[in-house]
This record gives C-alpha cells, structure tokens and sequence, in this order.
C-alpha cells in the first residue's frame, strides 16, 4: 500500500468538501448572525468573511504566531477551494471567531459564537431519553454496559443504537451495506487493562455525554485508572467540545439526576478525570505533524481514543487513501497504541476489507463516505513501531 495519497481539495463542484465551503459555511455565518445581537462592526467583519468565502482569496492573519507557523503565508493569494480542504475548514473558523472578536480585546471576547447551539441539544427530548436509556443499563452485564456505551460514544447523538445491540448486529449480518464497516472492538478491549486513557474528544452537547459515561465506566471498573479528556482550547467547527462545553455536560448529567454525573464530578476534583487542551487541537494539519511537546504528551498515555470524523481526518490524514489501506499504516506514526470511533462524514477512509468496499461501493456510490449512516471502530495496538509518514501539503 502507498505511504501517501492526494491531498483532499474543495475545487470539484460535485464534490463534498466544496460544498461545505460553498454551502455550509456561508449558511454557518448567517446563522451565527442571527445568534447573537453582534454590533456593527462585529456584522461588517461577518459580511466581508462571507464575501472572501465565497468569492475571494486567502488573507494573511497579521500577528497570529500559531498560523504564521500553519502555513498561511503559502497560501495567501489563493483561492480557498485551492487549498487542502482540512487546512481551509481551519482557516475558515479562525476567521469567523476573529470576526465576532472572540480574541478580543473587546466585550465579545471569550464569548463562544456556537454556544446556544451546544446548549440547546442538551434541552431536548431526545436528549433525555438517551440518557434515561443509559441509565437503564446499570442491570445488564458489564460486557453488555461497555458494548452498548461503546457504540453510544460511536454514534453520538444515534446513541440509541447503542441498546439494540444484538438487533444491529443480526441487521448487519443480512444488510448489503452494514452500518459498522469496520470493527476492532474485540481488540480494543485488551488494551484497557489499567493506566492512562487518553480520549481526545469531538462534539460537544448531546454527543458529549455518551463520552462522559463511557469514561464513567471504564472507571468504576477498573479498566483504567485515569482518564485524560483532549479538548478545544477554543470554540473550534461548530460544535467541538471545550472545557466550558464538559462542565456543562457534566452538571446536566448532575442536574437531571443520572448517577454518573456525580461520580464524574468527583473524579473530575480529584484528577482521576484531567481536561486539557492545546493549541495544535485547533490547527489545520494531521496528527503526524503535532508539535514535540503534544507527541510527548501523547506518549505517556497507555492507549489513546480518537472521537469522531474531524479527529480521524487528522490521524490518518485528510487524504483519499485507497480504502483497503491498513489502518496501521497511516497512523503508524503515533506514539501509542490508538483507536479511532468515527462516524463517517468526509471522503477519506482507511482499513476496509474487499468485501466490505465493495458492497458499499455497489449500493451507494459515493454517498456512504459522507452521510453518517456507517460508523467503524479501528485499533492499532502496541505491535506497530512509530514512524513519520508523507503528508504533502499543496
């Protein structure tokens, strides 16, 4: 298999990535918009970001030392479906919180533009009966627990599917096309024998509390001994979640009564649960080119969870692998044993088998990479030496 692959780009009209630049982006501007009582100068900066989005050219951001060091200054001039499609989605959300003042200084500094957004999910029926469904499992089997608030942290807000485990899995045997195409869980298991988990997060709201409570339960079970949760520094692709977005999170769980919520706020006190954050987590290129002071971070960990689409895009590269490739070869690199649960939204896939790519392929063209109807669970354990793969930048 190749060690490297073409870069994703946005300049296609028929494909995904542009119309998430051409589409989502300008429909995101608005919507933030609408979503605070911005004054003008705040409205000017959104207008004008809305403009360049759709019509014009990358923009040097003077002064901002992360981005100068991300590759802004090579591609100042271009076109923004030019670029590759993981650095521009970047560089779109640092534009559009410079553009509300998020950095400040100024009375909207700090103030997050996707919080009512987040906020809102917790609030919503669906929300409580997921959560009152994850609390009827204190009375299965522990094996059931954990495969059932394993696919709950798998399929965020689906996290119902996580209780009809036995019925998905009879469905995938019969379907053409299974909603899981790839599935290491019996190997993830093994790997969680004590020690330090590291789980870097996704979204925020009602895809962060299936999170939480598959933390909980690796820790009332001893599976692990501490769990670091990796989030945003910064509010970061609409719903990522920050360390405002887990306390939140965390006293919903407390306020509606569920048991773990307690439990995750006393672990949380007393440091079996870390937050932490950092800066390369809001930046535009893969996981093989963190900084020295993250790898090394990352290297204490025993194994390390990476949630979620925008977080396998970076740890494989946003890159249009052949679909068979390993995915031990692509994250080979990392220096832990690490998993991946992702529900699919991008083009860009790793670790399927003939069978599987093929059924897929026949019965959905296209279509499957990106809807969010299939979902995998991939491991690479402790038997892959680290190495530094090619991530060509355009």
């Amino acid at each position: 298999m190749p060690d490297t692959a073409p870069v994703i780009l946005s300049d296609d009209p028929a494909s995904f990535p542009h119309s998430v630049l051409a589409e989502r982006h300008p429909a995101l501007i608005r919507k933030v918009r609408d979503a605070f009582p911005y004054g003008p100068g705040e409205h000017r900066a959104l207008d004008a970001l809305l403009k360049s989005a759709i019509e014009g050219a990358i923009e040097p951001l003077d002064g901002d030392a992360w981005w100068e060091s991300w590759g802004v200054d090579e591609y100042v001039g271009r076109s923004w479906f030019e670029v590759p499609f993981l650095w521009s989605e970047s560089y779109f959300y640092r534009r559009l919180l410079l553009a509300v003042g998020y950095f400040g200084p100024g009375p909207w500094q700090g103030v997050d533009p996707f919080r009512p957004f987040k906020l809102a999910e917790l609030d919503t029926p669906e929300a409580a009966e997921e959560i009152a469904a994850l609390d009827r499992l204190a009375d299965r089997p522990v094996e059931e627990q954990r495969k059932a608030l394993l696919h709950g942290s798998l399929w965020g807000n689906r996290a119902d599917l996580g209780f009809r485990i036995q019925a998905n899995d009879e469905e995938d045997e019969k379907a053409a096309t299974p909603e899981l195409v790839a599935d290491d869980s019996e190997s993830l298991w093994p790997l969680l024998t004590g020690g330090t988990l590291f789980l870097v997060a996704d979204n925020a709201g009602r895809e962060l509390i299936p999170d939480l409570l598959l933390i909980d339960h690796v820790l009332r079970h001893n599976s692990v001994d501490r769990v670091v949760l990796h989030l945003k520094p910064h509010p970061y692709y609409v719903s990522d979640a920050t360390t405002a977005d887990t306390v939140d999170a965390v006293r919903h769980l407390v306020t509606t009564g569920t048991p773990a919520g307690r439990r995750l706020w006393k672990a949380m006190a007393d440091g079996r649960v870390e937050p932490r954050a950092h800066p390369f987590s809001c930046g535009p290129l893969p996981y093989a080119d963190m900084p020295d002071d993250l790898r090394e971070e990352f290297a204490t960990a025993d194994l390390t969870v990476m949630k979620g689409d925008l977080n396998y895009r970076r740890l494989v590269g946003d890159l249009l692998w052949p679909p068979r490739t390993p995915f031990t070869s692509p994250t080979a690199y990392f220096p832990t044993p690490v998993a991946a649960l992702r529900t699919l939204k991008s083009d860009v896939i790793v670790g399927l088998d003939a069978e599987v790519e093929a059924a897929l392929v026949a019965t959905e063209e296209q279509r499957w990479r990106t809807s969010g109807t299939h979902a995998l669970i991939q491991v690479r354990g402790a038997g892959t030496p680290p190495r530094t793969p090619a991530h060509p930048m355009v």
